[in-house]
């Protein structure tokens, strides 16, 4: 039997996917206990199966997957754990999904579109769990799509302690696009550094393709700093790099929280208009994926002390200085 963390009559218990077992292994051990054995396996024809091997009634649990690839077998195997958890008589469950799936799928941008991040938190509702949590949602407004609790943790901190170091006068930071402004401004506050935006056009409908149009901000002997919430294909931080590389900048450092690093990423993050890039690891990344200039920072700890947080009733805002 796993060791259940136990305070008072509640008890804590993790259980994991099959996506990335280490990273609910690295809060487990944060919070002092363990993951609790969940027998998931995959039929032949892609049906899924998932139970646990201890009793789990009248407990607090945390689902923690990671939604990477396959993200739609993940997602599915998520929400089976889940409504099996529903069926066991547990107190409460909370999604942990660092990543949230289908998060650019936010709104409708043309006639006869989804909203899959809508749909997403309704399939989570749908399957029993209570509360979801989740790390720099790439839209704020998918907080309301679910009808619930959504704890938003924020990477930042966890990434700025790595940046302290940098030389505040000879540094800016660089939002990657306009709808990254917010996000940018708030480093830039942390960091003591100024701000410049680049200015990108989209085709809609050709994916994963940027346009970069002009830069606005200082950057021309600067050590340039784009902050992100992911990184896909690479496609638009590589533009970026090459424009403020274009414009004068010594350095460009690229930070961002979800490595997705989907093809050509891990060939256009070592190009020569990029000097390093730092992500945290919410999502699993294979030795393939790796490289010299790349930094991985944990995000387990951060996770750990938002679930303690929700587990204790406590203040996950407080976390994040009320800006969560």
């Amino acid at each position: 039997m796993s060791e259940i963390k136990v305070a008072g009559e509640k008890r804590l218990v993790i259980v994991s996917g099959r996506a990335y077992p280490k990273l609910a292994v690295d809060i487990a051990e944060a919070l002092d206990t363990d993951v609790v054995h969940t027998d998931a396996r995959t039929f032949a024809n892609g049906e899924i199966y998932a139970r646990y091997d201890e009793s789990v009634r009248g407990a607090d649990i945390f689902v923690i997957q990671s939604l990477t690839f396959p993200i739609n077998e993940w997602f599915m195997e998520q929400l089976i754990m889940v409504d099996a958890l529903k069926r066991a008589s547990v107190k409460r469950i909370t999604v942990v999904a660092p990543f949230y799936p289908y998060a650019r799928q936010d709104k409708k941008g043309r006639g006869r579109e989804p909203i899959s991040a809508r749909l997403v938190a309704d399939l989570y509702k749908a399957a029993g769990a209570d509360r979801i949590m989740s790390v720099d949602l790439h839209a704020a407004q998918i907080q309301g799509f679910f009808d619930g609790p959504v704890d938003h943790l924020f990477a930042m901190p966890v990434l700025l302690e790595h940046f302290k170091k940098l030389d505040a006068s000879t540094l800016t930071v660089v939002s990657p696009d306009m709808g990254r402004v917010r996000v940018a401004d708030i480093w830039s506050d942390k960091l003591g550094a100024p701000l410049a935006i680049i200015h990108k056009r989209r085709d809609p409908l050709v994916p994963n393709q940027v346009s970069v149009h002009e830069i606005v901000g200082q950057v021309e002997g600067r050590v340039c700093l784009i902050v992100d919430d992911l990184i896909d294909t690479g496609r638009t931080i590589a533009k970026a790099a090459e424009a403020l590389k274009a414009a004068g900048a010594i350095k460009v450092i690229v930070a961002a929280t979800h490595a997705v690093f989907s093809d050509p990423a891990t060939e256009l993050l070592q190009g020569d208009f990029i000097d390093s890039v730092v992500v945290t690891d919410t999502l699993p990344l294979p030795e393939e994926k790796r490289f010299p200039s790349l930094t991985v920072l944990p995000i387990a700890p951060l996770i750990a002390r938002a679930i303690y947080e929700v587990f204790d009733d406590g203040s996950v805002t407080s976390m994040f200085d009320g800006a969560a």
